[in-house]
């Protein structure tokens, strides 16, 4: 059996093993795979593994021998899954293997909003301390978390995550979830105009469709406090850039941390990198060896599974 990984290399840079996957079949693996050579390499294979590699349905119906495609990521956009479905191809993805990483990811771009850490750190490597008169200094306005409102738009596992470790935090948290209050004995609920009038920082962590594309945008930052900060670690198209760049660059809101944008990598002409208060991190907050590990394990359980005829997490039947 042919098993054909098409871009493998953000999975498993190298501190990872494909043991466990080889041991299955003929393992064929690619640490990236150009639009152009997608079907050349995909040809022969019954098992196609791809994490942002495009299966178009050109490309599917050109590959008589596929059988399964796993999707190394909880978004499966990249596969043509009707397509597949018509060919009676089993697609899979990964549902559930970053939530503590992605919390714990969300948390370090709030705490790094409230203070500054790296650049306070540049600051004193700099020599701004050293030639500092008093025995601390600060270049960014300090902040507690404790009594502060967080809103969170999706709670699903990883916004559920994120609400247990504001409750740590002494936060109140609010959410537009129906799970609110019901599910969560520490979270309230609230529509969305009261999040965004009454956050003191919101975070995004749902789905991208048709409704939630570009929900941030000039209109619902004006509804936001002037203090606000906003997180984005799900998914970059929430976010209208251009709108997002100029309510920082005129301080319509405080700041910004996100882990995701509209285009990856992003254009350098994005508004976003050199926005005023913008933190940009490039897509990791999925990336913990620890997430990473568990996301290998349960690709291989699932290509288990449809071998042992008792499919899971697939997204096409």
């Amino acid at each position: 059996m042919k098993i054909t990984v098409l871009d493998g290399y953000t999975l498993n840079p190298g501190d990872l093993s494909w043991d466990a996957l080889e041991a299955l079949g003929e393992l064929t693996l690619y640490e990236r795979t150009p639009f152009s050579q997608i079907h050349g390499r995909s040809c022969g294979a019954e098992i196609l593994f791809t994490n942002k590699t495009p299966l178009s349905r050109e490309t599917i119906e050109k590959l008589p021998e596929l059988r399964y495609i796993g999707v190394l990521a909880t978004g499966y956009n990249v596969v043509d899954v009707r397509a597949a479905q018509e060919r009676g191809i089993i697609v899979t993805n990964i549902p559930d293997y970053g939530t503590d990483a992605v919390a714990q990811m969300t948390f370090a771009l709030i705490l790094e909003l409230c203070h500054r850490a790296g650049s306070h750190s540049d600051a004193v490597h700099n020599g701004a301390w050293s030639s500092n008169p008093d025995f601390c200094f600060w270049n960014y306005p300090l902040t507690g978390l404790r009594g502060k409102t967080l809103g969170i738009i999706g709670l699903g596992r990883i916004g559920g995550k994120v609400a247990e470790i504001a409750d740590a935090f002494g936060m109140t948290v609010i959410s537009n979830s129906s799970r609110a209050e019901s599910g969560f004995k520490n979270v309230s609920w609230s529509d969305l105009d009261g999040i965004y009038k009454n956050a003191d920082i919101i975070s995004l962590h749902c789905p991208l469709t048709s409704e939630t594309k570009g929900m941030i945008n000039k209109e619902r930052l004006s509804q936001m406090k002037h203090t606000a900060f906003l997180i984005n670690t799900s998914r970059g198209g929430l976010v209208t850039d251009e709108d997002l760049a100029a309510a920082l660059n005129r301080g319509v809101i405080a700041g910004a941390a996100l882990d995701v944008l509209s285009e990856e990598p992003p254009n350098a002409a994005n508004p976003l990198l050199t926005a005023e208060n913008c933190i940009v991190t490039p897509h990791i907050a999925w990336a913990a060896r620890e997430a990473r590990a568990c996301l290998m394990e349960i690709a291989v359980d699932n290509l288990k599974a449809f071998l042992e005829g008792n499919p899971k997490n697939s997204v096409s039947f």
